[in-house]
């Protein structure tokens, strides 16, 4: 079967935690960026956005990396993709650390890219052409590669010395930094980061 593959990114709500595909936050970070995130922290205390196949079939559903509205895994789909993510996190860590990523990290990316064969294709829009990715990848396995091949596309490129780990206390995402200022994922850590500052800060003077 072949079929098109369409990247677009929209948010819908679910009724797990209120957030986007099991509650997982969402912030506008590359594809890659944003599956890493899927492990986050509330209050430092690590929380699953993929839990589930529900969870992870609604943040793939999100994210739309892969065809067709009918797109379910199962169990044994949801630890291929969290090997993934830990895979792409611990990549992302080392280029935070400046330092060489883990060979076993490296394999597990480069498996994921490989679960089905992509393809761009031309085709006339009126008078230019528009290119659309095809690919014979059952629906998981195009948005498992679709994942990986977007993490390569960043850790490989000069987007590579722009990957940080958020600097909030307890945060443990990652972000593509995206000005000279940027310290942390979202407005809502820096407010956090700020208001601990000030606390520890007043904290200090009190006899």
């Amino acid at each position: 079967m072949v079929a098109t593959v369409i990247y677009h990114k929209k948010v819908s709500i679910d009724q797990i935690g209120g957030q986007p595909g099991g509650g997982s936050p969402l912030l506008g970070e590359p594809l890659a960026i944003e599956f890493a995130n899927t492990r986050y922290a509330v209050r430092g205390r690590f929380r699953e956005g993929i839990d589930t196949p529900d969870h992870l079939t609604a943040w793939l559903r999100d994210h739309s990396p892969a065809p067709g509205p009918g797109l379910l895994v199962d169990a044994a789909e949801v630890e291929t993709f969290r090997a993934l993510r830990e895979a792409i996190r611990g990549l992302c860590q080392a280029c935070v650390d400046a330092r060489s990523g883990d060979g076993k990290h490296v394999e597990v990316l480069n498996a994921a890219a490989a679960a089905a064969a992509q393809w761009p294709q031309l085709r006339c829009a009126g008078s230019a052409y528009a290119v659309s990715e095809h690919t014979r990848g059952n629906g998981a396995d195009t948005a498992l590669a679709a994942i990986a091949r977007d993490a390569i596309g960043i850790l490989g490129g000069p987007l590579r010395n722009q990957i940080r780990a958020c600097q909030a206390p307890g945060c443990v995402l990652f972000f593509v930094k995206d000005h000279p200022r940027r310290r942390w994922c979202s407005a809502g850590c820096g407010n956090r980061a700020r208001a601990a500052r000030h606390y520890q800060r007043h904290r200090a003077t009190v006899p």
